[in-house]
């Protein structure tokens, strides 16, 4: 599944645990705040001042690096 700017951020967060890092270093650390349950990405990048398209560029890679052969551990279920 590719990550899209529409899906929310918690929904990313469970799905991917690799994607974390990604929004700290976009300074997006508030995942477990309220706003982060029902914001989709998009939202909460421009909330940050944030480039939306290469937030969701550097999530998909996030999510592609290592996921092969279904042993890389970040519950993609490659």
């Amino acid at each position: 599944m590719t990550i899209s700017k529409n899906m929310s951020i918690i929904e990313v967060v469970q799905k991917y645990p690799k994607t974390i890092e990604v929004f700290r270093n976009y300074g997006m650390g508030c995942l477990g705040c309220a706003a982060a349950r029902f914001e989709n990405i998009e939202q909460g990048a421009v909330a940050h001042g944030i480039d939306v398209d290469a937030l969701i560029a550097d999530l998909n890679k996030a999510t592609s690096e290592g996921c092969s052969g279904g042993s890389c551990g970040c519950g993609c279920g490659s």
